[in-house]
């Protein structure tokens, strides 16, 4: 489902990924881990094809940098810092759920899981949100979604404790059917999810292993 080989990136003469290689099967749910600095943002942003780079990149056997909005179409994306969309949250879930064609019942439903009452936001610019509200909607709209892949870059990080349990029993029904690769500072959140860790640092993989935690 993810192929990279040999992926190299590069800002301003700094090789921020430095060769890497992986390989995600449809269904494996990869635990993507590291210190800041290390690349995984960077990584999860070729997937999307948001950058040149050098190497093979495929997301479904598709280049995410040719064929972008097949690519997308197939993903649920939450990134790490959430944009800042002036959108009204009503208007950005509506036009979320029209681009993959589903009801936006079932984004709206998501949220309420995670504790987002939307009625009582839906005129709120999404930027005028507090981070905990735009991290749920954002998984809602991610979650929302039909795709055969999730990529999360530290999806958890501004989420309540009783709505971080109510996120891990989400990505874990879904478990079956979706590939996931979700960046995260603890692996100890993620042990009864993942099938595999991988570490990066310095631009690298340094590990690659099945997870032995997983229940």
């Amino acid at each position: 489902m993810i192929l990279i080989e040999n992926l190299v990136k590069t800002f301003r003469r700094t090789r921020v990924l430095d060769g890497i290689g992986l390989a995600v099967e449809p269904g494996e749910r990869v635990a993507l881990i590291g210190s800041n600095g290390a690349g995984k943002t960077t990584l999860i942003r070729c997937l999307l094809g948001e950058y040149v780079c050098n190497g093979l990149v495929r997301v479904d056997g598709l280049d995410p940098r040719k064929h972008r909005s097949r690519v997308l179409g197939k993903i649920g994306f939450v990134p790490q810092l959430p944009p800042p969309l002036k959108m009204p949250v009503g208007q950005l879930i509506d036009f979320s759920a029209s681009l993959c064609g589903v009801e936006p019942a079932r984004m709206i439903n998501i949220a309420g899981e995670l504790g987002l009452d939307v009625a009582s936001v839906r005129s709120r610019q999404f930027l005028r949100l507090s981070g905990g509200m735009k991290q749920k909607l954002l998984i809602a709209i991610a979650l929302g979604r039909d795709i055969r892949v999730l990529l999360m870059d530290e999806p958890a990080a501004n989420l309540d404790p009783e709505a971080r349990k109510i996120f891990f029993d989400l990505l874990g029904a879904r478990r079956e059917n979706t590939t996931m690769l979700i960046s995260c500072h603890r692996l100890s959140e993620m042990s009864a999810i993942v099938t595999r860790v991988v570490e990066m640092d310095m631009g690298r993989v340094t590990l690659d292993r099945p997870n032995q935690e997983e229940v």
